[in-house]
């Protein structure tokens, strides 16, 4: 019987160490790649390039805008729908800004902001 118990601990031992393993795999695949992303666009933040620019080079590299809406309303309802655990984060930058183009880049999309001059002034990045 004490058997039984000694290959029943080592199991569950062994089973709970893959499982933190993993866990913290996944963790910090995600942060990479979100830190990644975040670090990409604030580096061109500060480089203050007009949305044109930004949606050019985007598209270069494989990204497509994902939505560009016009009005107000518009810009509230494409933050519901996309913006996820951050719509409140979203709807202060979008009362600021006024103007919001989002982009499908890979897994994530980048919520960006551009003021009455074009340039662009704040980002999002949702997962």
């Amino acid at each position: 019987m004490s058997r039984f118990w000694i290959l029943a601990g080592a199991v569950t031992a062994t089973a709970a160490t893959l499982a933190l393993a993993l866990l913290l795999g996944a963790w910090g695949f995600d942060y990479r790649r979100f830190s990644q992303h975040e670090g990409r666009l604030q580096r061109v933040l500060q480089q203050e390039p007009t949305i044109g620019q930004v949606t050019a080079g985007l598209e270069d590299e494989g990204a497509s805008v994902l939505a560009a809406p016009e009005t107000a309303e518009a810009v509230e309802g494409v933050i519901v729908a996309h913006g996820g655990q951050r719509v409140g984060e979203l709807q202060r930058k979008a009362r600021r800004w006024g103007h919001l183009r989002v982009f499908q880049a890979a897994d994530m999309l980048y919520f960006i902001f551009y003021d009455d001059e074009s340039v662009v002034r704040d980002f999002t990045c949702v997962g």
